[in-house]
């Protein structure tokens, strides 16, 4: 068969009908995967639009959950549940002291539109989106602050929190022991604390621990209140024995509080004893009390005299408050002491530099000789005051001279003027001791502390230099200014009260009176009191102003002139009775 060549001009062979169909064409693999990623992806992120729409699952903010939910959902159970706890007070610590914050003054509250938003934000982190299906997701709310009313709180805390370093004490008083505990020095640290409190603080969460500059005491309260319960209750447990051969004496808990003191040694809590305080408490009317003989100044033959003071034994003061210390840590509580040679407390040389050697003042007041009742009285306070010696800087109380004013003590019931009105009481006429002593004083140069003339004035007495006096309510008092001591010389005679003082002569005393003035008539007054006195009456009132003018002896000193300015009531008609009705 002949083969046709290339270039022949034969027609194109024929087809058969099978031979005349497409062939079908491969789809490319590429194609294939390309699409699959598409779907897979458009899934993928669908479903991680989806899943971060809703709150993650099991996610709880202050203990409320939260989780699944949709922004609605969330945003008002947040509302309903959570906001009422920000609201709340913050708890806050301070070198351990616990204080609150309010949040809405302090510039605090949940945001919680941002805090879903932050809940809800487009995730598409796979293994974000599977903890947020799975797992417990911590949620950290959104909350805004305002620095500066955060500051403002802050401040106002420090003031309550703040504190100066105080170290810790104990206080002997009245027998007992009271202990005060230190103080830590404490300085908040406001700018730290603010940011600790923005960066930190959880809803409903713990207390915050806000920083804090502390300064510690030298002796810690666990250190001072284990002294305490061991050496102080044992110095106050018991009386404590001291003894030396066979003399004894006790000194009472009492007296040992009285001399005890806090003195921390070392960075240690310690106590001391005072030894002359012991030493009162050890000699008073025991054994051990002192045998030298105090020098005395006695009136004699009408004036002043020394009895000499002479040496003897006693307890020996000097570690005395060690041995008492010492025996209260013992089971027997007994310490061994020495006795010494010692002097006189108030020796001879102590009594002559009283100097008191010279009369100075000489007062007297004449007496109803007639009122024998009322003479024993002035007799009986006479004797009270006689030879009482005050020291320089010394007050002299005559209530405290003569007391107590009872029948038991030698008074009797005389006439005295109460309200106004004649009346009787113990101790009637001792109103004429207190005007010597009122005079003597004043005549002397002495400081004036209290007095009060009568309602109504005696003749027998100076215009507006006089005193009256009444148990428990008016006290005739002044004070020794001098540098010397005075002795008190006072004695009846047949028709006058006298007194004289001893002492060293210091202040020159002069005196202006102003006479009588506002001179007022005597009325009919009626007393319907069981003890009534009637009186014929007559004399005026009167006002009067008296003036003292003081300058020692050699020019060296003068004080300024005081003036004591007082009324007396007019001596008015007393009828007992009720008064008559118009």
């Amino acid at each position: 068969m002949q083969t046709p060549s290339p270039d022949s001009s034969s027609t194109t062979p024929t087809h058969s009908p099978q031979d005349k169909k497409k062939p079908k064409s491969k789809a490319k693999p590429w194609i294939i995967t390309g699409s699959c990623v598409a779907a897979i992806a458009a899934a993928y992120f669908g479903g991680a639009a989806y899943v971060s729409s809703q709150v993650p699952a099991n996610a709880s903010i202050a203990g409320v959950n939260i989780g699944s939910m949709n922004k609605d959902q969330a945003r008002s159970e947040l509302e309903r549940e959570v906001l009422p706890l920000a609201e709340k007070d913050i708890d806050v610590t301070v070198n351990g002291e616990k204080y609150t914050l309010d949040p809405a003054k302090a510039g605090l509250a949940l945001n919680v539109d941002e805090t879903i938003n932050d809940l809800t934000s487009y995730e598409i982190n796979p293994v974000e989106l599977y903890e947020r299906l799975t797992g417990d997701v911590h949620v950290d709310p959104a909350v805004d602050v305002d620095q500066e009313m955060l500051s403002t709180q802050l401040e106002a805390l420090a003031k309550k929190a703040n504190a100066e370093l105080a170290e810790g004490a104990i206080e002997f008083k009245d027998g007992t022991a009271k202990l005060t505990k230190p103080i830590d020095g404490v300085v908040l640290k406001a700018d730290e604390a603010a940011s600790l409190i923005t960066d930190e603080w959880e809803i409903a969460g713990p207390a915050l621990t806000l920083p804090a500059e502390v300064t510690k005491p030298k002796i810690s309260a666990e250190s001072l209140q284990a002294f305490y319960d061991k050496d102080i209750k044992a110095l106050l447990k018991d009386d404590v024995t001291l003894s030396s051969d066979k003399k004894k004496a006790t000194i009472s808990v009492e007296s040992i509080v009285a001399a005890a003191s806090y003195t921390p040694k070392d960075g240690a809590p310690a106590i001391t004893l005072d030894d002359k305080k012991l030493y009162k408490a050890a000699t008073k009317n025991s054994d051990l009390s002192s045998t030298a003989e105090n020098a005395k100044i006695v009136l004699k033959d009408g004036k002043p005299s020394i009895v000499k003071s002479s040496k003897g034994v006693s307890l020996e003061t000097e570690g005395l408050g060690a041995k008492v210390l010492a025996a209260t840590a013992d089971k027997k509580r007994t310490a061994t002491v020495e006795m010494t040679e010692t002097e006189a407390e108030f020796t001879t040389a102590d009594a002559k530099k009283l100097g008191i050697k010279e009369p100075i003042v000489t007062f007297s007041t004449p007496y109803p000789a007639s009122d024998k009742v009322r003479t024993k009285n002035l007799y009986a306070g006479s004797a009270r005051v006689n030879g009482d010696i005050i020291k320089p800087g010394e007050r002299f109380s005559l209530l405290e001279a003569l007391g107590p004013i009872t029948v038991a003590n030698g008074y009797f019931s005389s006439g005295v003027v109460e309200s106004g009105f004649s009346t009787e009481a113990v101790g009637g006429g001792l109103s004429q001791i207190s005007t010597q002593m009122y005079n003597v004083g004043f005549l002397a140069g002495y400081d004036d502390i209290t007095h009060k003339p009568h309602s109504r004035w005696f003749e027998r007495y100076p215009a507006g230099r006089e005193a009256t006096l009444w148990e428990g309510q008016i006290d005739m008092i002044w004070e020794n200014n001098t540098p010397y001591g005075v002795m008190i010389q006072a004695w009846v005679s047949g028709d006058k009260v006298n007194t004289r003082l001893w002492s060293t002569k210091y202040w020159d005393v002069s005196q202006k009176s102003s006479g009588k003035y506002n001179l007022t008539n005597p009325e009919t007054k009626y007393n319907p009191a069981e003890k009534c006195v009637s009186e014929s009456g007559g004399k005026k009132g009167f006002s009067i102003d008296i003036t003292r003018y003081r300058e020692t002896f050699d020019g060296s000193k003068k004080l300024p002139a005081e003036t004591k300015s007082w009324t007396y009531s007019p001596w008015h008609k007393i009828v007992c009775g009720e008064k008559p009705k118009d």
